[in-house]
């Protein structure tokens, strides 16, 4: 016999401006949440398909609203310039920084629904790279009269990324002849290949969950120590191991990562499918993850299975709510989420 669905404890309507107000963006960004972070009484999401963050807060109803997009063309020059598609998967607020992660993953093209045999079959053999998402960067948080925003530079506080290149990766430089990802570093994503979902940081140190590859059921989280270089620039510094980077495995049942986040010194991980395709998800805990100073095989704790919903509710995005209360935000939500004139879409709060 099935188990029923879990049930969240309540539900959090976000209500967002309408698509004619982005460029380059083919879905409505209500139905495209990637991943959540909350500051204060502000949440900070974002949409895969844009090169911002949105920021909405609290408005009549305990809805969140009054919708404010942050480009982050206008802090970087982005190799594939401002509109160019940074497909972020990954946000993390640490005190007044916030940290912004890109996919950093290939795509492989995709045949129009009326082409011919042979076309069809051509757009499946193209894979090409969109340099904006090799983003990793933070940005200072600052207070003004609306709520918290995201700025090029507050004091002595100013914005970096990693070097951005138009044709190559740094973080794929630095993970070439890795053992277990240099062979899947030139697959696309959805198909095993690197694909970063999820980003926590406490300080310089991040964590990057990865959705892909997953190896004999095992996700992969690095874990990187940041530093400013004389240039402004961040970039991961050398570590004992050799590399400038860790690397974390964790028995997710064959599942890639979607999310991370810091609870406390644990780390919770969002899980979902590798694929394009539908499959379970759950919360896992691994206890006392900032501890941890060495690469290996880590321990981690089922916490709680999230609703399976076929082709539709897919959760994508963790954030901290506050007294044991964790905000769930879904990509492909389901109908009933939804809503038009204004643009809405509601995400689910669970209690564990």
């Amino acid at each position: 016999m099935a188990k029923p669905d879990p049930k969240p404890a309540r539900t959090l309507k976000m209500v967002f401006k309408d698509r004619d107000a982005f460029v380059n963006v083919d879905d409505p960004i209500h139905k495209d949440r990637s991943t959540a972070a909350r500051h204060g009484d502000a949440l900070f999401v974002t949409c895969d398909e844009t090169a911002g963050i949105d920021r909405i807060t609290e408005i009549d109803g305990g809805h969140f609203g009054d919708h404010v997009h942050f480009d982050i063309g206008e802090n970087f020059d982005l190799p594939a310039g401002p509109d160019g598609e940074m497909d972020i998967e990954g946000i993390a607020v640490d005190g007044d920084w916030m940290w912004v992660m890109g996919s950093n993953s290939l795509t492989r093209g995709k045949p129009k629904p009326d082409a011919a045999r042979t076309d069809a079959l051509d757009a499946m053999g193209r894979i090409w790279r969109a340099p904006n998402r090799a983003f990793i960067g933070r940005f200072p948080v600052v207070q003004d009269n609306g709520g918290p925003r995201i700025v090029r530079k507050d004091g002595d506080r100013r914005a970096a990324s990693i070097r951005l290149h138009r044709k190559r990766s740094v973080l794929k430089r630095w993970l070439t002849g890795d053992t277990h990802i240099g062979p899947f570093l030139d697959i696309p994503s959805k198909e095993n290949g690197l694909d970063l979902e999820g980003i926590a940081a406490k300080g310089m140190r991040i964590w990057l969950g990865l959705r892909g590859p997953v190896l004999r059921e095992h996700a992969v989280i690095l874990e990187l120590e940041m530093k400013i270089t004389k240039r402004g620039r961040l970039k991961a510094r050398k570590l004992a191991n050799g590399r400038r980077y860790r690397k974390h495995l964790v028995n997710t049942k064959g599942m890639g990562l979607r999310d991370l986040r810091f609870d406390g010194d644990d780390l919770l991980l969002l899980t979902g499918t590798v694929m394009a395709g539908d499959g379970p998800s759950e919360i896992l805990r691994w206890r006392n993850a900032s501890a941890v100073t060495t690469d290996g095989i880590e321990e981690v704790e089922h916490v709680i299975d999230l609703p399976y919903r076929g082709a539709r509710d897919h959760p994508e995005g963790l954030c901290d709510w506050g007294d044991g209360e964790w905000l769930v935000v879904y990509d492909s939500p389901a109908e009933g989420r939804l809503g038009e004139k204004p643009a809405s879409v509601t995400a689910d709060i669970w209690r564990f």
